[in-house]
C-alpha cells in the first residue's frame, strides 16, 4: 500500500489553530513558510528580534496552559503581511502583523481576549528568518493517521488528529512504523527530507481544537498504552521542492 499526504497544515501563530494548504513549497532547512512565524510573547518576556534565538514555550501565550486559544483561527496574507483572527467564524481582529501600529493593535485584542492569563500586556514578534517552534531546530512536523487512530483504540475515545497541530497528515502505513524513520531520510512527494526525533506530547494536545475544551489526556493515554508520550516525527528538509495533498510519503529509497 502507498501512503499518502493526506492534509497540509501551517501554524501562522504559535498556539493558534492553522490554515489548510492544497500545496506548499518547502526550502532546505527551512519550515513550512510562514509556519510559526508570529508568536505572543508575555509582555514579561525579553526576546531581541535582531538576534533572535530559540526560547522554550513557555515565554509565550500556549495551548498547554491556556485552552481558550483554541477558539481562534489565525489567516496570514503573506502579500499584505494582514493577519485576521477569527472566532467562530467572525472576525474579532485584523491588522498588520508587520509593522509597529499593527502588532499593537494585536496586542491589545489579546490583553482583553486573555485578560487574567497573560504576564503583562501580550506582544507579538516576529523576527527575520526565525521559527517559534517547539524546538530549536527548523523543521517539519508529520503524524500518522493510523498512529491516531491506535491511541483512540487505548484511549477509548474519538480524536481530532487537529489537536496534534502537525505541518503533515498522511495514511496507508501500520500504526507507529514511523518511529522507525528516525534517522533515515525520507521523501514527501519530490521533498527530502531527514528525520530527526519523534515528537514527544504535552498538555496542547489535551485541549478539543473545535470546543476550545481539556477534554482528554492524551500523553497520560499514551504512556499507558505504549510506554511513551510520543506521536508524530520532526524531519528537516534537505533537498526542496513542493508538496500537495495526496503525494506519496515513504523511506527515500521509495521503500515504505
Amino acid at each position: 500500500m502507498t501512503a499518502k499526504i493526506t492534509e497540509i497544515y501551517r501554524y501562522p501563530v504559535k498556539g493558534l489553530n492553522g490554515e489548510r494548504l492544497r500545496s506548499v513549497p518547502l526550502a532546505v532547512g527551512e519550515p513550512l513558510p510562514h509556519d510559526r512565524r508570529f508568536a505572543l510573547a508575555h509582555g514579561s518576556t525579553q526576546f531581541d528580534t535582531a538576534a533572535p534565538k530559540w526560547m522554550p514555550k513557555q515565554n509565550f501565550l500556549m495551548l498547554a496552559k491556556d485552552e481558550k486559544l483554541a477558539q481562534l483561527d489565525a489567516h496570514f496574507d503573506p502579500d499584505s503581511g494582514e493577519l485576521a483572527i477569527y472566532r467562530k467564524g467572525k472576525q474579532v481582529v485584523r491588522a498588520s502583523a508587520v509593522d509597529i501600529m499593527g502588532r499593537t493593535v494585536i496586542g491589545q485584542f489579546f490583553a482583553g481576549f486573555m485578560a487574567g492569563h497573560c504576564r503583562g500586556t501580550p506582544k507579538l514578534l516576529e523576527a527575520a528568518g526565525h521559527s517559534f517552534s517547539d524546538v530549536p531546530e527548523k523543521v517539519v512536523s508529520i503524524v500518522s493517521l493510523a498512529s491516531i487512530r491506535d491511541l483512540e483504540r487505548v484511549a477509548r475515545q474519538s480524536i481530532d488528529p487537529k489537536r496534534f497541530r502537525a505541518n503533515v497528515y498522511f495514511n496507508g502505513l501500520p500504526a507507529w512504523q514511523e518511529f522507525d524513520w528516525v534517522g533515515s531520510e525520507i521523501s514527501l512527494g519530490e521533498v527530502r527530507l531527514k528525520v530527526l526525533e519523534r515528537t514527544e506530547r504535552c498538555a496542547a494536545t489535551n485541549v478539543n481544537p473545535e470546543t476550545a475544551e481539556r477534554d482528554a489526556n492524551l500523553p497520560l493515554a499514551l504512556r499507558r498504552g505504549f510506554n511513551h508520550a510520543d506521536m508524530g516525527i520532526y524531519a528537516e528538509v534537505i533537498s526542496g521542492g513542493e508538496v500537495q495533498e495526496n503525494d506519496p510519503i515513504g523511506l527515500g529509497d521509495g521503500q515504505n
